[in-house]
Order: C-alpha cells, then structure tokens, then sequence
C-alpha cells in the first residue's frame, strides 16, 4: 500500500492542479455559479478515485511483491499477474534470471575444472617429490639435507594448495568424529620434525591422551600444521620451545599452540587472519605468505570452532583453537 501511494502521490497533486486549473479559467471567464464548478471538480475527483481504487486492486499482488524481501531467485520472478505492467516485468525478470543461471553454470563449470586441474597438478608434483625424498634420504652429506628439508618444505605447499581448493567442496569432504587430540598433535608434530631440527626449536606436548573433541582428525591436522609452521618459523634460531597444550575449560575444550618468537605488533593484531596478509613481520621474512592464519581461521569456522589469538611483540604468541560443548 504505501508503495502504491508513494507511485501515485505526484499524479494526484497534478490531477489536482488541473481540475483547479480548469475551474480558475471559467471563473476568470465570468463563470460564478461556484456550486456548479464544485460539483464538477468533485465528480472528477471521484472518477479519479474509481481509477486509483481500479488500478490498487489489479495491481494489489504487484505492488505487495515489490514490498516483500526476496528470499530466492525463483520467488522474484512468480508475480502471477495478468496486468501489462506486472506481465512485462515478469518476462524481464525471468530472462534476466536465465542470464545470470547460464552465466553462473558456466563459472561453477570453469571453477570445477580449475579444481580438477589443482588437484591433478598436486597429485602429479607428488611423484617427482617423493623421488628425490628417496634419492636423497639415506645421504648424510649436508646439501643432500638442505635438499631434503626444501622437499619438505615443497610437500607442506602442494597439501596447502590441495586442502585450499578443497574448501569450496568442504562439506563433501568433512566428518565428524572423535577425535583425541594427543593422537593429532602427535601426527603434526612428525609431520613437521625436520622443519622443527632446521630452525633449532623443539616441540613440548602437553595433552591428556583423554582430552577427545568432535571434530574431523583430517582438516584438523591440517589446521595444526599451520599453526605450528608458523610458531617455527617466527622461532626461527632462539632455540626456544613451541607448546602444544590441551585443556578443559568452561564448557570447551581449548588447544593451544604457544611460541617465543618474534611475537606480532600490536597494529597488525586484527589483520592477521585477512588473507595476504603479512604485517611487519612480512618485511623481515621473506617466506611470509599471509594465508596460514587465514586457512586456519576458514577451516575452523566451516568446522563451527573458534580460534583466538594472541601476541606480545619480541616475546611470542598464543593461538587458541576452542572447541565448544554442552555439558547438559
């Protein structure tokens, strides 16, 4: 209804102007019988009325359709009217709608395809890598373990690739299950020893081997393993202890992953989980990608856990991984 005023308020003034405007020149014209001249006026406005009456009621649907929220692109384009107006917008409408559904189609389709290629790609890198692991495992001259310890280096890139391009299908790819967290943090922990012996920083694992979450033991390894290689990294040389510790808090459960690095200034402590970006810290570690804390942040919210972070420059940092419960 008020749209339908809103649409009709200027034509009403304007209907209005000129039966006064037709009135004002018979009166100018010597024209005085004024009941006569009222009538006249009133008659038309009533014709008016009949029309506004007329075009509210076939026009009804319409207009209440225009007023309501969209809650899908189906919905927008069912008027179910037979007025020309309501018909007309209808048929634009739905051929936009045939548009944007074709257009979309063909990006889901170019997007399936790019993550086909990803995932092929990283499959295919996995050969040549494997074999230069093994060419070069049982080698103790130093370059051969400079090589090694890049090859690994190449291994935690292509995982991140694949589980990147994994998250728009993440709920094909997610199950939840118990999981025990030792049992995780131990299995990332390997994943990452000669990452851990390069950079002279060794793990301490505080966990009770019964602390168990629901959660998927797959992507939260994954997750784990960002986490540490960040703690590794920004510990780089002080010979310090990275903390993995579980515990039971107020209605969760908290695992933690502390460091003594080089810590994050307290300026770029609300940009660390945008995507790319790198801070301060960026400038002085050229290895610096800016999507480790990102990943993490996204993979956890699919898995409807939070993530907290904390940091006190030049003396490390605290990321919390909470997983929520209900002891009810």
């Amino acid at each position: 209804m008020k749209l339908f005023v809103r649409e009709h308020l200027v034509l009403t003034c304007w209907i209005m102007v000129m039966l006064l405007t037709v009135v004002a020149v018979f009166w100018y014209d010597g024209y005085d019988h004024w009941r006569t001249a009222l009538y006249a006026v009133g008659l038309g406005f009533f014709w008016y009325v009949g029309y506004l009456v007329y075009r509210y009621l076939s026009h009804r649907a319409f207009y209440a359709r225009m007023t309501r929220p969209v809650n899908s692109l189906d919905e927008l384009v069912a008027l179910h009217e037979s007025a020309p107006l309501s018909v007309a917008l209808e048929k634009l409408l739905d051929s936009q709608y045939g548009q944007y559904h074709a257009h979309l189609n063909r990006l889901e389709h170019k997007q399936q395809e790019y993550l086909a290629f990803m995932n092929q790609w990283v499959h295919q890198m996995k050969t040549p890598l494997s074999v230069i692991e093994l060419t070069v495992e049982e080698q103790d001259d130093a370059r051969f373990r400079s090589i090694q310890e890049e090859a690994d280096q190449m291994r935690r890139g292509l995982e991140t690739v694949l589980y990147v391009a994994r998250l728009d299908t993440f709920e094909q790819d997610f199950s939840v299950e118990p999981v025990v967290l030792r049992t995780v943090g131990e299995e990332a922990i390997h994943e990452l020893k000669r990452f851990f012996i390069r950079n002279h920083v060794y793990p301490e694992i505080q966990m009770d081997a019964s602390l168990v979450v629901q959660s998927d033991a797959k992507w939260l390894r994954f997750v784990l393993v960002q986490l540490l290689a960040n703690a590794i990294k920004y510990s780089a040389g002080n010979r310090k202890k990275v903390h993995l510790r579980a515990y039971a808090a107020d209605r969760s459960i908290v695992l933690e992953v502390q460091d003594y690095g080089v810590g994050i200034p307290k300026s770029d402590l609300n940009r660390v989980f945008r995507p790319f970006f790198t801070g301060e810290n960026g400038r002085h570690f050229k290895e610096s990608t800016g999507m480790g804390l990102y990943i993490a942040k996204e993979v956890l919210t699919r898995m409807n856990h939070q993530i907290e972070l904390e940091s006190v420059y030049h003396e490390g940092t605290t990321v919390r991984i909470i997983f929520s419960y209900d002891k009810g």
